[in-house]
């Protein structure tokens, strides 16, 4: 590529990651060495970087960063000195990343170049600090769990003396200045891995996720009825139905609907264990105090909550009265948002299904529950307006002849047992 003549680029970071370990390279970021603000310019190469030079190549649109060095200034994410000019050396660069995996680059030649063991770390499947400048920044606890979580298929482990260094950082209170919008984000892409308990699990070992998400944390060591929850402790529970949900959709609302879809039990009165009479009001309640602290998406929020309230109730379908499931399509506002009733259909099933023993089991509820929503809302309410003389009446009448949809349908699918009344 003409704009790069003359300029010594490298392959930096995740690129060069995922090429060595043979997965699909989707971005490619280059560190240029020995150049200037100037020298990018003069080859027509688009500055877009506010707190560091970073250029988009004028053909290719990928992003090349000045060589450069951070220091510390002040508390926060924010809080680094930027120094980049022709004398800072690649080396002095990848010293700045935070895990060793990260810190790799490759020259156009195809050398690798690995100043901190990057390589070793690759094939030994561990996840290790470049430096002991990695207390600096405590996103960077956000970020090994979400590596854990990325590369858990491929058995990677966090090593050992990072382990320490992050519990070293959480014990100094680092975790605490961690501003709501940033956590969100790492929490947001962490989501959005194959196995996303992982991120959780690497958090609770480093004592992070006992400062960030206590609602979550306390749930373990909190026993569940053997006989409907054989692996018995809450924790272990939530992390096998957000897994479960990572199996059953890629959607970022229904899997945080199944990570908050319990929080309700780690308030449960220790003397009525291990039932948890109520814990569905009690979820939804702590999930509008998790979504405010962390400014969480109100169509994250939204799914959560109606997931902690009604999942109990979608487990028991076959039990309702009609009025009941009227009641719970009504509530969910199923009707008039019926794709967010069928993620919640969805997170439901992570529910039912991420137990120990229950992975592969069918889950009839979902389909019946859609089948029913179809038929109620199938009810010519237009018609029903017309035909009744008094308006007061209306309401009442709708509902009549919705329920009357749902036990028809119920007795021509002959599903579940006959409607009892409303």
């Amino acid at each position: 590529m003409i704009a790069t003549q003359g300029l010594n680029t490298y392959l930096v970071g995740g690129a060069v990651r995922d090429r060595l370990l043979g997965l699909t390279v989707t971005e490619r970021d280059f560190v240029v060495v020995g150049a200037t603000v100037g020298d990018l310019l003069q080859r027509g190469f688009q500055q877009v970087g506010k707190d560091f030079p970073v250029f988009l190549h004028p053909e290719t649109k990928d992003e090349y960063a000045l060589a450069r060095t951070e220091r510390k200034t002040a508390p926060g994410y924010h809080g680094f000195a930027v120094h980049a000019d022709p004398s800072v050396t690649l080396e002095q660069d990848l010293l700045r990343r935070d895990l060793t995996i990260n810190a790799l680059a490759q020259h156009a030649s195809g050398e690798i170049v690995d100043p901190y063991g990057g390589l070793a770390d690759l094939n030994a499947r561990r996840l290790r600090h470049v430096s002991p400048a990695f207390v600096e920044d405590p996103v960077r606890i956000l970020r090994v769990a979400r590596f854990a979580a990325r590369f858990a298929g491929l058995g990677f482990r966090v090593a050992d003396e990072t382990r320490e260094l992050m519990r070293a950082m959480v014990d100094a209170g680092e975790v605490d200045a961690l501003v709501p919008e940033r956590v969100w984000q790492e929490l947001s892409r962490a989501l959005g891995e194959a196995r996303p308990s992982r991120f959780f699990e690497v958090l609770r070992d480093c004592g992070a996720l006992a400062r960030l998400l206590p609602e979550l944390d306390r749930l373990w060591g909190v026993p569940q009825p053997i006989q409907w929850h054989p692996e018995i402790d809450t924790g272990v529970h939530v992390m096998l139905v957000l897994d479960m949900a990572a199996r059953l959709s890629p959607d970022l609302e229904i899997r945080f609907a199944a990570l908050c879809h319990d929080l309700g039990k780690g308030t449960t009165p220790p003397d009525i264990l291990p039932s948890h009479r109520g814990h569905e009001a009690r979820g939804a309640a702590l999930v509008d105090v998790l979504c405010d602290r962390f400014k969480i998406p109100n169509r994250c929020r939204e799914l959560a909550r109606i997931t902690a309230r009604d999942h109990g109730l979608v487990h028991k379908v076959d039990e309702l009265r009609a009025g009941t499931i009227l009641d719970l399509l009504e509530g969910a506002d199923a009707l008039r948002r019926p794709a967010r009733f069928h993620q919640m259909l969805i997170a439901c099933e992570a529910d039912y299904r991420g137990r120990t023993g229950y992975e592969e089991r069918p889950y009839p509820q979902g389909e019946r529950l859609r089948r029913l929503l179809e038929v109620v809302a199938g009810v010519d309410v237009g018609a029903i307006a017309l035909a009744t003389r008094e308006p007061r009446l209306i309401p009442e009448r709708i509902r009549a002849a919705r329920i009357g949809a749902i036990k028809a349908e119920r007795r021509e699918s002959d599903e579940g047992p006959p409607p009892t009344g409303l």
